[in-house]
């Protein structure tokens, strides 16, 4: 187990090593994020995602350097463009019908933190990101769910920080302006 005071970068070193409790100590700070961020972007699955997520971090790390905040950053890079994909391949192959679920064979157990995060991207929300652009909800999302910095966010959605500020402040105001005249009209 990993001691709760260890520094970043031997948990790093200690990943690229393979050590199972450097792998549990980044899973479990990043999953929830990761996940909460697809799901709010529309994945059609967003823990099949993150564990692709996860899996191209695994191939990669040994190529990454950097603190804790360029990890981050790099991760929702390959998040990011991992949702990309996925979307790419969903329009391209046939809508399938959905069958109701089956809820007698609900398992229980799970990460609750990724199981809430993927609960709280309501329908209600999706409508309120209904009016921003697709540049403006991913900056919203990252910046929000994923809760980077400006310069992180603008390094995922390859932009200056000046245009993520941009996009950022526009999203905000449509919002404001759309959840303002809705009130009005109840």
């Amino acid at each position: 187990m990993s001691p709760s005071n260890e520094t970043f970068e031997s948990i790093l070193e200690a990943a690229k090593a393979g050590a199972e409790w450097a792998w549990a100590s980044l899973f479990t700070e990043l999953s929830g994020p990761v996940t909460g961020y697809l799901a709010s972007r529309g994945a059609a699955e967003p823990d099949d995602v993150s564990s692709e997520v996860f899996l191209n971090i695994a191939r990669s790390i040994h190529s990454f350097s950097g603190d804790r905040a360029s990890f981050r950053s790099w991760v929702f890079v390959i998040a990011h463009r991992k949702l990309i994909d996925e979307r790419r391949s969903r329009s391209r192959q046939p809508a399938l019908a959905e069958f109701p679920e089956d809820t007698s064979s609900v398992s229980e157990g799970g990460n609750v933190e990724n199981e809430a995060l993927t609960n709280l991207i309501t329908k209600e929300m999706q409508a309120a990101f209904a009016p921003l652009t697709e540049a403006q909800r991913d900056v919203l999302a990252l910046r929000l769910i994923a809760g980077l910095t400006l310069d992180e966010t603008a390094q995922v959605v390859g932009k200056r920080v000046g245009a993520v500020k941009a996009l950022q402040r526009r999203a905000l105001a449509t919002l404001h302006n759309t959840l303002a005249f809705d009130s009005v009209t109840l």
